[in-house]
């Protein structure tokens, strides 16, 4: 992925993000210009309670290159009446594993590499200077904070303490009692006094309608004199570690394109023994990077979880279930699967999985009903992929015994209200002042779209708990619960169709009573066991109901155009955007159901010509997809990632999360998890 000179154009490029990842919730992120435009953007962002409680430290440097008695500034920022513009210098842009910033200054070629040190509060900016024919000398201010990365300063006087050695500088900032120790790994460290950054202007979040300016502050600048003609390796490193004397900025990029390389080899997707067109195995790459940013490593619990999305989200157990397929096991990360599968149940009370922790003391939440009926499909294809029965046997089968318990006796706890209607089999959830479902937008004690009561995608997901639990308690020879859950299943499908389906809309109710199209419905013929079968007519109208009215080139609308309450741009503050988030927005992760129901459809079709009509609109639809993300990911909003949102109507502009897990899993895993008809004879 590069971007020439030509590419970088100021009103497009200062929309692009990038972001580096350090495995603990950490990361670095700007944009391709080096303009910050987020609150949430810096060099080093920085968990306290990893992966929470994140912490802006250093915002960004700034570097500037004296030449000829003239000094050049290299650095890009925007204020509400200026912008400092040495992105005229820009020469390009590029990510492969770490992002590259080239500058060509008065005839000298200046490389910036920005890389973190995996599982350490670490950044290291490494920079690769080719001297002009003078003598000359190299500056770098780092600009810092430190303050919750949710939060902006203003109004603020900045105290720095530093105790200064050499090139290295040690400095207490705002008497927060953790260090912050910087070095350069040749130069000298030149102390500042009282020179704050003010006004620093975040557009972003003036959209977002947050606060949109910012005052930092600049405790100092390390200096390195270049000789005429001079090459020069420089390792800036910024950190909360003590330790960073040793660390060499080349040392540790090859150390991550040897664990990121290493990990491409551990998939099915690249055979040691074949020959790959560079083109692929650069694809490769950027899906292994981009599904590597959201692992992270929980030290509390010395287990792995699943951030649900840069830059602001913290892992919930929902959007980690749903991302769980694409990013660990169609990598073959069965190591990392298994962690992030007990940390799901670690937890568990009242037969609730906690859908996150609170940041600072790690306290379950638990305001999910889908994300304990998510665990038992996602277990599933955990054995189906790394055929682990042992975990299943001494570690899972007991506790999906007692969420199954708990939902047929019911869970009162926290405002669920989760109970099974024992007239139909169906499962009722919520009350009219809680959101525990996917869609979970409130303003107040207001839900935006409320689904208290029957929701359809609860109910399938109920149905095919209980058929995996039948055919898991067969295996273990309980014969009494094996008949308890065939019977419960039978109950749920017989009146499911009842309950749900709206003949005259040739679609499944959203919630039984609210008849809107929503592409919830979709899980009714997606899942494994699916309580509508995808050889029934009905099956086949809620599809192409869906296609229809729901399907755009990003995603699907989360309510169909001309329903009550439908929006199709995500814009202005944070209430406006509120009342759109799942009122008719595109959504890219929706696309794995849709196709996981697409290839129900089709294996359950009789006909042989209709069969391969099918296949042949499931490759187009497939290629479609690639196309678009690939694009999307080379070209668009986050280079390397796929957004949260997007807009309904052209030009479908990305918006919310730049960097969201369950839109690359989903998106990866139609990508690269081909059906049988899909794959070289």
């Amino acid at each position: 992925m590069k971007f020439e000179k030509n590419e970088l154009e100021l009103e497009k490029a200062v929309k692009q993000d990038w972001i580096v990842t350090n495995g603990i919730g950490g990361y670095s992120s700007s944009t391709v210009l080096g303009i910050n435009t987020r609150k949430y953007h810096g060099l080093l962002v920085a968990p306290l309670n990893p992966p929470g409680n994140r912490v802006l430290i250093l915002t960004k440097v700034d570097e500037s290159f004296e030449s000829g008695g003239k000094e050049y500034p290299l650095y890009s920022n925007i204020g509400k009446n200026y912008i400092s513009k040495g992105y005229q210098y820009l020469k390009s842009f590029e990510k492969e594993y770490v992002p590259i910033f080239t500058y060509e200054v008065d005839g000298a070629i200046i490389k910036k590499y920005i890389c973190m040190d995996y599982g350490k509060n670490t950044v290291c900016v490494l920079y690769n200077i080719k001297n002009n024919e003078k003598r000359t000398k190299f500056k770098i201010a780092p600009i810092v904070n430190f303050r919750n990365f949710h939060h902006t300063t203003t109004n603020v006087k900045f105290d720095v303490k530093q105790e200064i050695q050499n090139s290295k500088v040690k400095m207490i900032i705002n008497n927060s009692n953790i260090p912050v120790y910087m070095r350069v790994s040749e130069g000298k460290y030149v102390e500042h006094i009282d020179d704050d950054f003010n006004n620093m202007y975040y557009i972003r979040e003036e959209e977002r309608g947050q606060e949109a300016e910012e005052n930092h502050t600049v405790p100092g600048v390390f200096e390195i004199k270049l000789r005429a003609n001079e090459e020069k390796f420089i390792s800036f490193v910024c950190s909360l570690e003590k330790n960073i004397d040793d660390i060499d900025g080349r040392n540790l990029i090859n150390q991550e394109i040897i664990r990121i390389t290493s990990s491409m080899y551990d998939t099915f997707l690249l055979d040691p023994q074949k020959q790959y067109e560079e083109k692929y195995k650069n694809l490769i790459r950027d899906y292994m990077i981009a599904t590597d940013n959201f692992i992270v490593y929980r030290p509390a619990f010395a287990l792995y979880t699943v951030i649900a999305g840069y830059p602001w989200f913290l892992d919930w157990s929902r959007d980690t279930l749903i991302s769980f397929e694409g990013l660990l096991l169609v990598s073959r990360r069965f190591d990392i699967a298994k962690e992030v599968l007990l940390t799901c149940v670690r937890d568990i009370q009242f037969g609730l999985v906690p859908n996150g922790y609170s940041e600072l003391d790690n306290r379950p939440l638990y305001n999910s009903v889908d994300a304990s009926l998510l665990l038992f499909e996602q277990v599933m294809k955990y054995i189906d992929y790394s055929h682990d029965f042992d975990l299943l046997k001494n570690h899972l089968y007991d506790v999906l015994k007692k969420i199954m318990e708990s939902f047929i006796n019911g869970i009162d706890y926290d405002n669920n209200n989760i109970h099974l209607d024992l007239e139909d089999g169906l499962l009722s959830t919520g009350t009219p002042y809680t959101q525990n479902t996917w869609m979970d937008a409130k303003i107040g004690d207001k839900a935006v779209t409320p689904r208290n009561g029957k929701a359809v995608e609860i109910n399938a997901l109920w149905y095919n708990a209980l058929r995996i639990m039948e055919n898991f308690s067969k295996l273990y020879k309980e014969k009494d619960l094996e008949k308890k859950y065939a019977e419960l299943a039978k109950k749920c499908k017989k009146n499911f169709e009842l309950k749900f389906y709206n003949k005259k809309r040739k679609s499944l109710d959203d919630v039984v009573g609210d008849n809107r199209i929503r592409p919830n419905q979709l899980f009714a013929i997606g899942l494994r066991y699916s309580v509508i079968e995808g050889d029934t007519e009905i099956a086949r109208e809620i599809f192409q109901t869906v296609t229809k009215k729901l399907l755009t080139p990003y995603g699907l609308k989360t309510l169909a155009k001309g329903e009550e309450g439908y929006r199709d741009i995500y814009e202005g503050d944070q209430l406006k955007r509120d009342m759109s988030y799942h009122q008719g927005i595109t959504w890219p992760w929706l696309l794995g159901i849709y196709a996981d129901a697409f290839l129900n459809i089709i294996n359950a079709e009789k006909s042989k010509t209709k069969k391969k009509e099918l296949e042949k609109q499931y490759i187009e639809f497939v290629e479609k997809i690639q196309e678009t993300f690939i694009n999307e990911m080379f070209n668009h909003s986050t280079v390397g990632s796929i957004s949260e949102i997007y807009d309904s109507t052209k030009p479908y502009e990305a918006k919310g999360a730049f960097a969201q897990a369950w839109s690359v899993a989903e998106i990866s895993r139609i990508m690269f998890k081909k059906p049988e008809f899909m794959k070289e004879k």
